[in-house]
């Protein structure tokens, strides 16, 4: 007999603090491809791309899999700007939002 959906998670509780990393892994992941088909479709390969803002394919590479920690928003401003678009950074505390770059 099947259980109710209230008896399977009393049975297999949800870590949810889990389910959120991997969320937030998923997420980062799509816009890492989201990135790299707009560089794609702008027809440029990572290293032209590279040439064209100044640093190393190797970071170019990096944004494209989700590193931004690590880069400099100038940086991912510059690959933005080369595949067509912008980058707006927003300032978000509470109900107040601050247009800030």
């Amino acid at each position: 007999m099947a259980d109710t959906l209230s008896e399977f998670l009393a049975h297999h509780p949800v870590d949810r603090e889990n389910v959120e990393r991997h969320k937030q892994k998923m997420l980062a992941e799509v816009r890492a491809y989201q990135l790299k088909e707009l560089r794609s479709n702008a027809g440029l390969t990572q290293q032209e791309l590279a040439d064209r803002i100044g640093v190393s394919q190797r970071q170019v590479s990096k944004i494209e899999h989700g590193d931004l920690e690590n880069s400099k928003i100038g940086t991912v401003r510059r690959y933005l700007e080369a595949v067509g678009g912008n980058l707006t950074l927003d300032f978000v505390y509470g109900e107040t939002r601050i247009q800030i770059a």
